[in-house]
């Protein structure tokens, strides 16, 4: 884990309804008072209490490296609406409430922090705490008029004197009495307590204690998970965090997508349990683990209260649905009265565009109620598609939309769905649609910018957490065909999508320039490449598939034998290719493997050691089984993971090394593995040759740029701005382009309303008949920059280069100017 260097406050919803005056006033006092301390600071952080009937977060909680942890409750309160104060309770008049306990609840609240606190050795009985109320409507003469400074169950107070300046909000809470005395943290203890926080340690699972030497892959997994896992205070924002309307989450293989998707699909379900909400993916395996998860972390907010009830308004639910088990989409039909229906009864018979043909026939076939306040998507790679659309929209985002009640009815496009996607991961389509290309141009603008009080409507997730370094840069090397010779097959044209990936870049992205790519360490935290001594990537070719076998089926004695590695979770077999050559292949790697005396199992089989079952006796979300080594297509594994991967049948890959549906597939492959990965196939071909270069060159990558690609990646607002504007698209409001270089570009009448322009370089850009309405051009460089006819009405233009600009015939009105 890294320091904390300044002040993090993060804010868990917006702040914005008329009640939360008084909490603004704190929130924003503690901001400033403890802007250059070591902290982590919460704005309603989602650990609950019981009171009554419901259920309360602390209004803001602080973790200091030198106080500890304090909690705050806040009451807008003026003085005339305390009535009497008996003890803890407090009475009150002319107020939403006639009594309460506020002390008593902050006292609750910071006993529960500090119970998972005491869970951890390094910090038991370690923490210092204080509990506080804060009155910022009150000050403290108010207070002692009236006697309340006399009574003996007088609690530490934040009048709103104490917010008079940040040395006086400090000074007060650094005054007030402890609940709980401990020492001067380390800096390992201060990480730890950030950590619990967090609630790492609750998904992060303890490893096994088994005897091993030194030299094992055993020892070396034990090694990597017992160093202290960092706060990524990204995804900590993100994962507690509920927006009032749209977000999507783009992040790399192993970032923890899915992670983020079960903690805030719990914290929705634990504050709002009236709220209906759908946590929806696309590949059945994963709806054990994701239901394992999404309980964890309900029973992380409750303090162990509560766990997941399958009756509640949380719904788990896989796109298409079952027989036995609902799915988002049958569901739907059984509601509105539509008959589902199943894979073969589409045209192409194809899970993802049987998908959207389904959708399709629904959308046209009835009206769709709005069902949910919330859904949550998984996987939103595998759910677009290229050939079918809805009134030109991706049918099942439209239907989801359709599906949401608005989140605020002054706004009714104003929709809480949420999805999290890699376009890399992507096994069918190679298409990958803006915001505009979802939900159609009048909707597009719903997820540039911000919400309020900084939860962001687009986040870019580079951190990969599950896959070694090597490993990540093999897999997006490959993926994209870096060192083909024919030249690279997918990639950006923008330094700025690259470094969102995880790399920084040297050289100039033009034709025929050579390129440098090397990941930074800090977005490949996993340790195993640094613990072992030998490669952690292996490629063999063989001259039959019978040699092949033979060395996995040796390979894997050995992992059992020697690295006392576990059979199933910790060893996974994944077979290549198309859905028909690999489930043929697939079948002849499982019946090899029994002969040579393994135990192993295809998912959704009955038993182990089986190669078929009848449909009606499958299991049909089952991908593991107790004592036996899963071997499974790519379709199967997608969102799973495993210690030793093994990789067979690259042969059938290579054959078609310009296919880039396929090469994806060895990207998903790659990055199944937490630590190893061996990669096998039979023959000889340019790929392999490929492969074994991108190998040898360990963390830095260098390729000869080429464009154009089959495919370009676009990932920030800068990019789709550009390339949705080149299509004929011109709404980007709320864009946030800070920092961004549009120069030399023709913008005409470009709609920009409320963007985030500061410090942008707009030098020579045509911007003449562009909506830049409350725009945000700070610090902007707008030399030569074309504003005719313009609207830049309120539009800040403080700091601003204004060299040469032209604003003829532009609407300047209320434009915010230098006082000077």
């Amino acid at each position: 884990m890294q320091m904390i260097d300044s002040s993090q406050f993060i804010a868990t919803e917006s702040l914005g309804s008329k009640g939360e005056t008084a909490e603004r006033l704190v929130w924003e006092g503690i901001k400033a008072s403890f802007g250059e301390r070591n902290c982590l600071a919460y704005w309603r952080y989602p650990i609950f209490s019981s009171t009554g009937k419901f259920r309360k977060e602390p209004d803001i909680l602080i973790a200091d490296y030198w106080l500890g942890l304090i909690v705050i409750e806040v009451k807008g309160i003026n003085i005339e609406n305390v009535a009497a104060i008996n003890g803890h309770r407090w009475e009150y008049r002319n107020f939403y409430t006639d009594y309460g306990n506020p002390y008593q609840q902050a006292e609750n609240q910071l006993y529960s922090l500090l119970e998972y606190c005491d869970r951890e050795p390094l910090l038991n009985k370690r923490v210092t705490a204080r509990a506080m109320v804060a009155l910022p409507l009150i000050t403290q003469e108010e207070w002692q008029q009236l006697g309340f400074d006399k009574l003996p169950n007088n609690p530490p107070i934040l009048f709103k004197n104490s917010f008079s300046s940040p040395t006086s909000t400090l000074e007060s809470i650094t005054k007030a009495s402890v609940i709980r005395s401990g020492v001067g943290l380390t800096s390992t203890q201060w990480q730890l307590l950030l950590a619990v926080l967090g609630g790492t340690t609750l998904y992060i699972q303890p490893y096994r204690s088994r005897p091993t030497g030194n030299d094992t892959r055993t020892n070396i997994i034990q090694q990597a998970r017992s160093r202290l896992n960092r706060l990524d205070l990204q995804q900590e924002k993100l994962a507690k965090q509920i927006p009032p309307g749209m977000q999507r989450i783009r992040g790399v293989a192993g970032s923890g997508k899915t992670v983020i998707l079960c903690q805030k699909a719990a914290l929705m379900h634990v504050k709002y349990p009236q709220w209906r909400i759908a946590l929806v993916f696309f590949s059945r395996s994963l709806y054990e683990s994701i239901t394992q998860q999404v309980e964890r972390w309900i029973r992380y907010f409750t303090n162990g209260d509560r766990g997941y009830d399958r009756q509640s308004n949380l719904k788990i639910l896989h796109a298409w649905g079952s027989r036995e088990q609902p799915g988002f989409y049958s569901t739907i039909c059984k509601l509105t009265g539509v008959r589902p229906l199943g894979v073969n009864y589409t045209e192409l018979q194809q899970p993802n565009e049987a998908l959207a043909e389904v959708c399709v026939r629904l959308l046209e076939a009835t009206a769709i109620p709005q069902l949910y306040d919330a859904i949550l998507i998984d996987e939103g790679q595998d759910l677009i598609v290229e050939r079918w659309k809805y009134r030109d929209k991706q049918p099942f985002y439209w239907l989801a939309y359709q599906a949401l009640r608005p989140v605020n009815p002054i706004h009714p496009e104003q929709k809480r769905l949420i999805w999290a996607y890699d376009e890399l991961q992507s096994l069918d389509s190679l298409y990958t649609p803006d915001a505009c290309e979802l939900f159609g141009e009048e909707l597009g603008h719903l997820v540039t910018g911000k919400h309020s009080n900084d939860i962001n409507k687009t986040e870019i997730l580079t951190c990969c957490y599950r896959t070694p370094k090597q490993i990540i840069v093999t897999a997006h090397a490959i993926a994209m065909g870096l060192l083909r010779k024919q030249g690279m097959l997918t990639g950006s044209i923008y330094p700025e999508e690259w470094q969102a990936l995880g790399y920084q870049i040297n050289g100039n992205l033009e034709n025929g320039t050579l390129v440098t790519l090397k990941r930074h360490d800090k977005d490949s935290p996993n340790l195993v490449g640094e613990l072992w001594s030998e490669n952690i990537i292996e490629f063999n070719k063989f001259s039959t598939r019978q040699q092949e076998l033979s060395v996995l089926a040796d390979n894997i004695k050995y992992n059992l034998a020697t690295d006392k590695l576990r059979s199933d979770r910790e060893i996974l077999v994944i077979v290549l290719g198309t859905f028909y050559v690999a489930a043929e292949l697939e079948l002849e790697v499982a019946k090899f493997s029994i002969r040579q005396g393994l135990n192993i199992y295809l998912p959704t089989n009955s038993d182990i050691n089986i190669l078929y079952t009848e449909p009606d006796k499958r299991l049909p979300d089952c991908f593991w089984h107790s004592g036996a080594v899963t071997i499974s297509t790519i379709y199967r594994a997608k969102g799973q993971e495993a210690d030793m991967v093994y990789l067979v049948g690259l042969d059938n890959i290579a054959r078609q090394e310009d296919n880039l549906s396929l090469r994806h597939q060895l990207l998903v492959a790659l990055t199944r593995s937490k630590g190893w990965v061996n990669i096998s196939g039979i023959g000889d071909y340019s790929l392999y040759r490929e492969l074994e270069v991108i190998i040898a060159s360990d963390d830095t990558i260098e390729f000869t740029f080429n464009a154009p690609m089959q495919k370009t990646i676009a990932i920030g607002d800068r990019a789709e701005l550009l390339t949705g504007y080149a299509l004929g698209r011109t709404n980007f409001r709320h864009a946030n382009l800070f920092q961004a270089d549009l120069s030399e570009l023709n913008l005409a009448n470009i709609n920009l309303i409320d963007a985030n322009l500061s410090e942008a370089n707009l030098t020579n850009t045509n911007l003449s008949g562009a909506k830049l309405i409350a725009a945000n051009l700070s610090g902007a460089n707008l030399t030569n920059t074309n504003f005719t006819k313009a609207k830049l009405i309120s539009a800040n233009l403080i700091n601003a280069n204004l060299t040469n600009t032209n604003f003829t015939k532009a609407d300047l009105t209320n434009i915010i100017l230098n006082d000077n």
